[in-house]
């Protein structure tokens, strides 16, 4: 082997195992932990972690993690009991030095999801006119600007749904974003100047997320609910805290992740980055906030029944309303079909089976169809009282009718706000 081969082998051998010294556990642990101390909201406390950090790397308990994403998982499991947004994870430089930025407003806010809609999973009128917004993140939007698509599409969900007589959000699988989203969709159901919003407390300033503008045209009596689970973190429980405590909403699930403390993303170098908290949130109301408890529900229910709970909860707050009747004969006609389904009554389906003029009743799969022409067949929930609600459509309804040797001689097509059609049997 020629000596200046000999020579170049040796030295890229040698640099081999200077990178893999300079990238030892212990090390990446020291980038983590100076990530901490520069950055954490709270300057002392932070040193304290840092200074606990490096302490545990010096007695070897992180040696056995060679391997960087071993490693960002055990320092995320040593972190998160400390601060619930802590997280390490891997960085696109393995070989990186330490950059130690300014941590950004959020974990989802840096760029806005325009292909999640910004966050707007499903916005739809349910049956009884309740709103319903599936949100899954609080897209980033500034407000120095016309041109802020998040902003309009929350404003759009917002006007689809203004005449509905209740809304549900659904925050049960969002982990959170933007404060500035935050603030907006609260004033939206909240009276201008409201002492309400969080401030946030960080090193050298202290933050409102009380937005610069609010939303121009507050829904300030609209029965409100909330849904949350385990799953919902950071800013998500932010905005269910704030409206909760407000006594403007309901909210309805599981308590929430305890994240309270917003930050971003900080490069620790050697492979590694770390989410920092750079804030923490104190209410107005409460003097504190919902770090590592999180946001207790006002009515606690699984969280995969919390939309069932929340739609009943909603209809009985309509029907409180004092509404003309035409316009709670839907809500009433929905909450008896929501009732029906989680208690049906057991009814002989047999009896109402038959031809009835161009309609046909049949029983299939334990239930009753309704087929008339060449029209999608209708499922029939059995209400009680020989009627029936159309499932998914309780604004319809079939009753029938009896002679006087009690069978069944007749049905009836039913709408909420609408004609009927009677067809013998």
């Amino acid at each position: 082997m020629p000596t200046a081969f000999r020579a170049a082998l040796a030295a890229l051998l040698g640099l081999a195992a200077f990178a893999a010294q300079a990238q030892s556990p212990r090390d990446r642990v020291a980038g983590v932990a100076a990530a901490i101390a520069a950055h954490y909201y709270d300057a002392e406390r932070g040193q304290r972690i840092a200074d606990d950090l490096r302490a545990a790397a010096g007695r070897g308990e992180f040696d056995r993690y060679p391997d960087p994403r071993d490693l960002a998982t055990a320092l995320t499991t040593t972190l998160q009991p400390l601060d619930r947004h802590f997280r390490v994870a891997l960085s696109s430089d393995p070989t990186g030095p330490v950059v130690l930025r300014r941590p950004g407003p959020g974990p989802s806010a840096a760029a806005p999801h325009r292909r999640g809609s910004y966050g707007l999973r499903r916005v739809e009128v349910l049956p009884g006119n309740v709103g319903y917004i599936d949100l899954r993140e609080f897209a980033d939007f500034a407000y120095d600007g016309s041109e802020q698509p998040a902003r309009r599409a929350i404003e759009a969900a917002l006007q689809l749904l203004a005449g509905t007589d209740a809304l549900i959000i659904d925050l049960r699988d969002n982990g959170g974003g933007s404060p500035a989203m935050v603030g907006y969709l609260v004033s939206a159901f909240t009276a201008p100047g409201a002492d309400i919003y969080n401030r946030f407390r960080e090193r050298e300033r202290s933050v409102s997320e009380a937005p610069p503008q609010a939303y121009p045209t507050p829904r300030l009596t609209l029965p409100l609910y909330v849904l949350i689970s385990g799953r919902t973190g950071s800013a998500a429980e932010s905005f269910a805290y704030t409206l909760k405590n407000a006594k403007r909403a309901t909210v309805v699930g599981e308590a929430s992740a305890g994240a309270a403390n917003p930050g971003g993303e900080v490069d620790a170098g050697h492979g590694l980055r770390v989410f920092v908290s750079r804030g923490s949130p104190i209410s107005p109301i409460t003097g504190g906030n919902w770090e590592g408890s999180g946001v207790a529900p006002d009515v606690a229910v699984d969280s995969a029944l919390a939309l069932e709970r929340a739609r009943v909860l909603a209809l009985q707050a309509v029907l409180a309303l004092g509404l003309p009747e035409a316009d709670m004969v839907e809500a009433r006609w929905t909450l008896q079909a929501l009732r029906a389904e989680a208690a049906p009554p057991h009814v002989a389906l047999r009896d109402y089976a038959g031809a009835y003029g161009p309609v046909n009743l049949s029983e299939r799969d334990g239930r009753l169809w309704l087929q008339r022409d060449r029209r999608p067949a209708w499922p029939l929930l059995p209400l009680g009282e020989d009627t029936f609600s159309v499932a998914g459509e309780p604004a319809r309804r079939v009753a029938f009718e009896r002679g006087a040797d009690g069978a069944i001689v007749a049905m009836e097509i039913r709408a909420a706000n609408g004609p009927s059609t009677r067809y013998r049997r």
